[in-house]
């Protein structure tokens, strides 16, 4: 588990600015390979699977995840891959939480 995995994602109750330059690559360089920072805005990943079910069961445990912790990816299902957009909708931007709940998700896939 990494370490920001072990970090709680704290809800974001605005008036924060959202992360940016120096401070985005640090936080995307203690991910897992795969995800990328869109526009200094969002978290991209795209997980592949070797069909549907495993695709469908990943994205019902990311489900659960986001409910647990209260921080909701976009997720887009479809055969063999998922591929999870993370943002912070009260900033229009990313937080350190995001990438929290990144690190999460990563552990669930290993």
């Amino acid at each position: 588990m990494s370490k920001l995995a072990e970090q709680e994602c704290v809800p974001c109750k605005g008036g924060v600015p959202p992360l940016q330059g120096d401070q985005l690559s640090q936080l995307l360089a203690d991910l897992a390979d795969g995800w990328k920072v869109i526009s200094e805005h969002h978290l991209e990943k795209e997980f592949k699977f070797k069909d549907f079910r495993e695709a469908l069961d990943f994205t019902n445990q990311v489900g659960e995840l986001a409910e647990r912790v209260n921080h909701h990816p976009d997720i887009y299902l479809a055969w063999g891959k998922v591929k999870l957009t993370l943002w912070t909708h009260k900033i229009d931007g990313l937080t350190e939480s995001d990438f929290v709940f990144a690190a999460k998700v990563d552990d669930i896939r290993k």
